[in-house]
């Protein structure tokens, strides 16, 4: 369902919207000047949470501060929350409101949609199975999965690094069957289906574009390996054993309940209340969290110890994207900026990013109540947060 008056969410606004949103937010340049004139409650008159500073993250609570509220109130975000550990030191961050209409201030506890995060946990589920010889990452798709849009000879490892050449499912059939019903809950074998006539981008592996479709058939693949639902895979492997108890992958319109409300602008400018709805991703970006499974999450995401030492090797081997999200590097499932390995997130009205740093133990998360602007916001601030770090390395 729609937050808020239906009337607001055109026609227009919908297929402008669900193209950019579900295509994982490909942001502008990082140089780009924020929207201003949207009326969002920004700077240093928003509410902000008291944070826990310990040790080496207490010198830096006043810069954090002031580096936070002068990005969101330069590009016009509702809010943020942010969060920093580095070993048992942690610093946080709940900056803006999570409803515009009631200024309610955000808090640090929150559950967020962590969007294209999603997709380091799907495919560290791959990779976990080649580690156990039951993938392997140079084997076509089609050696596990039937009925392959494209081209079934794509690889494992081409779907996992961008460079499969698939098309994706974000096409005019499938806004317009979105548009009709913003809350029907799409199944994965319908969200393949609107490929079905589609030609491929590209040669596989000539290129590297950010394709939602390559995440989903990874997906498939770890149901089909392990003859298991992907979200009992997720639980019995990474959420459970992880303790990340806040961290859900919705398997219905009521497994998640998400009391922020995500934004864009709109034709006019002025932010819009933005759609629910979490089928339109599945294993490429349907997970919620907290910023605290998020934040231990992203370390172990980075550091390797999910996954065999050679595999995780293989995993940060990178190259730049020739189109998709802002990344100086994108690997398998993972993405680095400025020396940093994580990933980020966006659609319908949210953003996210994780970074960990494994020379300093340090990670970065960050989330926000706002998408479509003219940058991936929390990847902009994270880089100006880097530099605000470095002076205690």
């Amino acid at each position: 369902m729609l937050h808020g008056s239906s009337s607001r969410f055109s026609t227009w606004f919908a297929l402008a919207a669900v193209l950019a949103l579900v295509l994982a937010g490909c942001a502008g340049d990082d140089g780009s000047d924020g929207d201003e004139s949207n009326g969002a409650s920004t700077g240093n008159d928003t509410a902000v949470d008291e944070s826990t500073i310990d040790d080496n993250l207490e010198s830096l609570g006043a810069t954090v501060d002031e580096v936070i509220d002068d990005t969101l109130e330069e590009f016009g975000a509702p809010g943020a929350v942010v969060l920093i550990t580095r070993g048992d030191d942690e610093l946080v961050r709940a900056v803006g409101v999570g409803d515009l209409d009631t200024d309610e201030p955000l808090t640090a506890d929150g559950e967020w949609p962590l969007r294209s995060i999603t997709k380091t946990f799907t495919v560290t589920l791959v990779l976990q199975l080649v580690d156990e010889g039951l993938v392997d990452l140079d084997d076509p798709i089609g050696d596990y999965l039937d009925d392959v849009p494209g081209d079934p000879s794509v690889t494992v490892r081409q779907l996992a690094d961008m460079s499969s050449g698939l098309p994706d499912y974000t096409n005019e059939v499938f806004v317009e069957a979105f548009v009709e019903d913003p809350t029907r809950w799409f199944t994965i074998d319908e969200l393949i289906a609107f490929v079905d006539d589609e030609p491929m981008q590209f040669e596989p592996g000539s290129e590297r574009v950010y394709t939602n479709l390559n995440t989903v058939l990874l997906g498939e693949l770890v149901e089909a390996v392990t003859e298991q639902a992907f979200a009992d895979v997720l639980d019995e492997r990474l959420l459970v054993p992880l303790g990340l108890d806040a961290t859900v992958y919705p398997s219905g319109p009521d497994d998640v309940d998400v009391d922020v409300i995500g934004y864009a602008p709109g034709d006019d400018g002025d932010l819009e209340d933005q759609p629910v709805n979490f089928s339109v991703f599945g294993p490429a970006g349907a997970m919620v969290a907290t910023v605290a499974d998020l934040a231990a999450w992203g370390r172990v995401l980075a550091d390797g110890s999910l996954l065999d030492e050679a595999t995780q090797a293989a995993r940060l081997e990178g190259a730049p994207l020739d189109e998709g999200p802002v990344y100086d590097e994108y690997a398998l499932g993972i993405g680095e900026v400025a020396g940093w390995w994580g990933h980020t997130g966006e659609g319908f009205g949210f953003t996210s990013l994780v970074m960990h740093d494994v020379d300093t133990d340090t990670t970065v998360v960050i989330v926000m109540n706002v998408s479509q602007l003219s940058e991936h916001v929390p990847t902009t601030l994270f880089r100006r947060l880097v530099e605000v770090l470095d002076t205690t390395t």
